[in-house]
Parts: C-alpha cells; sequence; structure tokens
C-alpha cells in the first residue's frame, strides 16, 4: 500500500511541476524594458549613451545614462568585449557585469523544453500504473491469503476459553510442543502434524484456535478453508503450496484452517470429475501434510462441524493425528463461560450466573456471549447502570424465541385461544411423570410464535428413554387437545407441534428401535450430496409392507399420545380453566407464582367456557 501510494506520488508531482513550468512560460509578468537589436547597443556604446551591460548566457540587459532599460541578445560564443573594441567603442566608462544562470532558471528552461514529453509521459505512466493493478491481481492468484499473526501480546488466551476443559488440555500440549520440543524428542515422541477441532456450530472452534495463536508465541497462519476454492482450476493448489512453503519458512509455527469442510469433502462426489478444483486443492493439502521434513515443527489446526463429510484420507493419523471434540457445555462449563463474558460488567446485587447456568440447558459458547451482550443491551435500553435479574430472564427469552411482539393486533378470541393452548402443554407437562418441570408459561408473541411453554430440565440429560421420549409427545399434543376440548376447534397454532410430534414418533420407530411391532433395528440410511453437504433423500433397505407398519406405528404413539392427554385435560378440566384465566389477566407467570397456581385448588367450573366475541 506504501509503495503504491510513492509511485502514485510520483506520477502526481510530475503533472504539478510540468503545470507549473507551463504558468511560468505563458504567464510571466512583462518586465517593462524595450528589445533592440545589438548592433544598436554597440551604437549607443560608441556614443557613450550605456551606464551598465548585464550579461546572461546569450541575452544582454543595458542601462543607458538616463536609466532607461534595454535588452538584447547576442550569439553564444561571441564576446561583448570584443564586439565593443572591433567597434571602436571606448569600455572604459561602462561597467559591464556577467551574470550564471540559476539553478531554478536552468531547471525551468529544461522543463520548457521537454515540457510536452514529461507531460504525456506522465500520463501514460499513470494510465499503466491504472492498468496493472488488475494484472497484478491476476498474477497474486496463486498466493496464500492466510494471514500471519506474531506478538507477545495476544489478545486471546486460554483464560478466555471456558467451559471446554479437556479440549484445552489437548492443545496446550501442542502449546508445549511448540515451546520445547527436546521435553518430548527425548522421550522418542514426535510432534502431531494436525488436530481436528471437531463441534457443533457455537461452541468456540475458532475461538480456540486463536486462543492457541496466543499461547504459542510462535507465528500463527489463519485461513478459511473457501478462501483456497476459486473458478481457475489449479490456483487452489497453488495457494496451498504457497501457504505451507511460508510455514516452512516460519517454523515452528501453526496453520489454522477455518471450515475445512469447504475443501476437505470426499472427493468424487462432485460434479466435477477428478479434475474438479476443490478435488485438486485437498489432493495438494493432503501432499503438504504428509511431506513435511522431520525436522520442521509445523502443526496444522483444523476446524469443522460437518467431520462425517471429510475426505477418509484427509482424518488419518500421519496427517490429522488427533481429533478434539467441543460438544456444548455442561452447568458447569455454562457456568464458567457466563463469568468470562461477565468480566467488566456491573451485575446487580441479586444476579446469580449459577441460576441463568441452570436455566440455559443446550445453549453453546456463543448463545450464552450472545445472552451477556442482550442482557447489557436491555439494560442500557432501560436505563439501568447494572445488569439485574430480570434483564438475564429477558434475554434468556429473546435467544430462545425472539424478542417480544406487544406491538402485535390479536383479538380477545384469539388471545383466549392462545391462553388455553399453552395452558394444555403447562398442565399435560405438569401431570406426566417423565415430563420436564414447567419453567415459563407465556401468551407474548415472540418470533414466529404467539406464545410458548418452556420446560427446564432439572440436569443435563444425555441418555433420553422411551417414558421420556412418550411424555414430551403428550406434552406436544396438549396444547392442540386443550382447544379442541375447551372450544371444539381445530385452528393453525398446533401445526408446529404437530410436526414436533410426528419427527419425534418417526425417529422412536426408525432410529431409536422403540417399536415392539417392529424390533429393535434402524429403517432407512439417510443419502446426501457431499459437496453440497445437505440430505436429498432416503435410502429404503425395507420393503413396502414395512413402510407401511412403519407408518401405523408412527400413528399409533401420536394417537395413544393424544388420547392421554385428551384424558389427562378431561380430568383436570378446572385447573385448566384457571390456569387458561390467570395468562388472559397476567400473559406471564413462571417462578413462585406458576408453583403456586399448579398447587392452588382450582375453582367449581359447571359447564364449558364460552367463546369470546371477536372484537
Amino acid at each position: 500500500m506504501n509503495s503504491q501510494w510513492m509511485r502514485n506520488s510520483f506520477v502526481y508531482l510530475l503533472i504539478i511541476v510540468a503545470v507549473v513550468a507551463i504558468f511560468f512560460t505563458f504567464f510571466q509578468a512583462p518586465s517593462g524594458s524595450q528589445e533592440i537589436p545589438i548592433s544598436q547597443v554597440i551604437q549607443m556604446a560608441k556614443d557613450k549613451e550605456i551606464r551598465t551591460i548585464e550579461i546572461n548566457e546569450d541575452s544582454l540587459r543595458v542601462v543607458d545614462i538616463g536609466g532607461r532599460s534595454y535588452t538584447s541578445l547576442k550569439e553564444d560564443t561571441a564576446s561583448i568585449f570584443e564586439m565593443l573594441e572591433n567597434a571602436g567603442a571606448d569600455v572604459a566608462g561602462v561597467e559591464i557585469e556577467v551574470k550564471g544562470s540559476s539553478g531554478l532558471g536552468s531547471l525551468f528552461g529544461i522543463l520548457i523544453n521537454f515540457l510536452p514529453l514529461i507531460f504525456f509521459g506522465a500520463i501514460i505512466l499513470f494510465m499503466m500504473r491504472q492498468a496493472q493493478g488488475s494484472s497484478n491481481q491476476t498474477m497474486s492468484f496463486g498466493r496464500s491469503r492466510a494471514r500471519m499473526f506474531v506478538g507477545n501480546k495476544p489478545s486471546t488466551t486460554f483464560s478466555d476459553v471456558a467451559g471446554i476443559e479437556e479440549a484445552k488440555m489437548e492443545l496446550q500440549e501442542v502449546v508445549e510442543f511448540l515451546r520445547f520440543p527436546e521435553r518430548f524428542v527425548s522421550l522418542g515422541a514426535r510432534i502431531p502434524k494436525g488436530v481436528l477441532l471437531v463441534g457443533p456450530p457455537g461452541t468456540g472452534k475458532t475461538l480456540l484456535g486463536r486462543a492457541v495463536a496466543g499461547e504459542a508465541g510462535v507465528p500463527f497462519f489463519s485461513i478459511s478453508g473457501s478462501e483456497f476454492v476459486e473458478m481457475f482450476v489449479g490456483v487452489g493448489a497453488s495457494r496451498v503450496r504457497d501457504l505451507f512453503g511460508q510455514a516452512k519458512r516460519n517454523s515452528p509455527c501453526i496453520v489454522f484452517i477455518d471450515e475445512i469442510d469447504a475443501v476437505g469433502r470426499h472427493r468424487g462426489a462432485g460434479l466435477g470429475g477428478g479434475h474438479d478444483e476443490r478435488e485438486q486443492t485437498l489432493n495438494q493439502i493432503l501432499v503438504e501434510m504428509d511431506g513435511f521434513d522431520t525436522g520442521v515443527n509445523v502443526i496444522v489446526l483444523a476446524a469443522t462441524n460437518r467431520p462425517d463429510i471429510l475426505d477418509p484420507a484427509l482424518l488419518r493419523p500421519g496427517r490429522f493425528d488427533r481429533r478434539v471434540v467441543l460438544d456444548s457445555p455442561d452447568i458447569n462449563g455454562r457456568n464458567a463461560i457466563l463469568n468470562v463474558h461477565a468480566k467488566g460488567k456491573p451485575l446487580a446485587a441479586d444476579v446469580s450466573l449459577d441460576t441463568v447456568a441452570q436455566q440455559t440447558p443446550g445453549f453453546s459458547g456463543a448463545d450464552l456471549a450472545n445472552l451477556i451482550n442482550e442482557a447489557a443491551i436491555l439494560t442500557a435500553r432501560r436505563g439501568k447502570k447494572e445488569l439485574g435479574q430480570d434483564e438475564f430472564a429477558e434475554a434468556i427469552d429473546r435467544v430462545v424465541a425472539g424478542p417480544q411482539r406487544r406491538s402485535r393486533v390479536i383479538s380477545v378470541k384469539e388471545k383466549e385461544i392462545t391462553a388455553y393452548h399453552e395452558a394444555g402443554h403447562a398442565l399435560v407437562a405438569h401431570l406426566v411423570p417423565d415430563a420436564d418441570p414447567v419453567h415459563k408459561v407465556s401468551i407474548i408473541a415472540r418470533g414466529g410464535m404467539g406464545g410458548y411453554t418452556r420446560l427446564l430440565p432439572t440436569e443435563d440429560r444425555y441418555l433420553i428413554n422411551k417414558n421420556q421420549f412418550t411424555d414430551m409427545l403428550i406434552t406436544s399434543l396438549g396444547g392442540r387437545v386443550a382447544e379442541e376440548l375447551i372450544f371444539d376447534i381445530i385452528t393453525t397454532g398446533a401445526s408446529n407441534d404437530l410436526e414436533h410430534a410426528t419427527n419425534l414418533a418417526r425417529q422412536m420407530v426408525t432410529r431409536y428401535g422403540m417399536s415392539k411391532r417392529l424390533g429393535p433395528r434402524t429403517f432407512g440410511k439417510k443419502e446426501e450430496l457431499v459437496f453440497l453437504g445437505r440430505e436429498i433423500s432416503e435410502q429404503r433397505d425395507y420393503s413396502d409392507k414395512v413402510a407401511e407398519e412403519i407408518d401405523d406405528e408412527v400413528h399409533d404413539l401420536i394417537q395413544t399420545a393424544y388420547n392421554t392427554a385428551t384424558t389427562l385435560l378431561t380430568d383436570h378440566r378446572q385447573k385448566l380453566v384457571q390456569i387458561a384465566n390467570y395468562l388472559i389477566v397476567n400473559e406471564t407467570v413462571e417462578g413462585k407464582e406458576l408453583a403456586e397456581l399448579f398447587s392452588s385448588e382450582a375453582p367449581e367450573v359447571e359447564e364449558a367456557a364460552e367463546p369470546a366475541p371477536t372484537s
């Protein structure tokens, strides 16, 4: 950038000098002297009318005894002394002064003589520089675009990463190997060539890569997998060669490739055959990773959330020797992540990050960082100086379901239907034994939802049994059953619930083997376009008769859950009406008020509630 600025500045300077020269040439102020021939000068000298003669190369400036000024020209090689003496003039009383040309005058003279050449040369040079920009960009296609970070003051370290202690421990060994390789070499250990970071989006793979760069204190090259791929075949491979060439020259160092699945997908699965650009790039990566010199300490870190589509040759030991799995954090990990992101933020006395961690099961590190940020934004919007528990509770709802839509205008009848729908979900979840406890019920619209019921597990769960799945089905259908039981109508409000229940029932039958009729086996194998990373079909490994049995089993599971929900809500109709009426008035209930609502005795309801008139 600096060199280009200097070159452009030089062109601009030439143009400015040319303009100044033109100005001095054509707009120079007149001197007021009368120009006379040299013969008249000689005659004036004979007549003793000249006081001074000033010689400047081939020009003469003559001042007569009356003070009038004249100019004249002579030949460059002729001497004024000889000319006057040969003419018989007496030069004894004439003051003759010889002046040399000034440097500035000479420069202007040269510029004036070469002005057209300089001017047009500057224009041509400027046009060439402009045209050369695209040419330079074309010639740099094969250069690596990796960014190298070197410094003793890292912006991110392992202290900024929480909730993934095992992954940090694995990478800490990599850092130690780069810092003190003799400690491992003395025991016969060799440096791992590659470490693959695997995990869902938002679990901290890229953040962990930056932390390794900060901890290692060695050159760190960072690049995305998509930066290798261009429309021209061979460019990606050239960039790979350039990247690893730079890494070897700066070893020991770390090369971090984010989203490596952009170039590391299965070979032979694309549309371009064996010479596809992505495959050429992958082949070059395979060669470079397996072709390191023995004494070169270069470690490749790569991150992906789709390890299932990576080429097997890329995953084998010798290329990626370690696979570090980053999963969603447990409650202790969430608490640690919240403490990291809460540093420097004023928290109110009533805020308990332990409670926030308990209320956010399944949140990734990115979700928790967004949660803290949303709480800070809400605090500023409300004009408060400290982040309170109310702001954290609202931030959780915003992350889960989106912002409130209080401006949404709905009729009284729709509000009542929504209240009974959510009350049905909440009451069924409270009554079935294996459902998660109800944490919050609201009929305030958020995102695309008219209302929502949030269940909160008492502990992190990694295994789900059949009874829990069954109670999930019953809870999902509770809203639809409540609408039909109270209003004897069917609305579109339960569409998402029905979709969730159908998918869950099919997973129970085809994936988890929870059907007594079909037995403990799986059905179907999903196929996907590897170069797109999307499922396009399901390979059927079963007959049409079995397909009918699967449909019947899914139907039976859903119908049984529907009948159970109907029985529960019919038997507890009074409690359903009580919860719905409370929601109509208060719109939201949670915590202590929700517990009291469930435990209180419901008032008697003699007949079904009539639908409210449409407003």
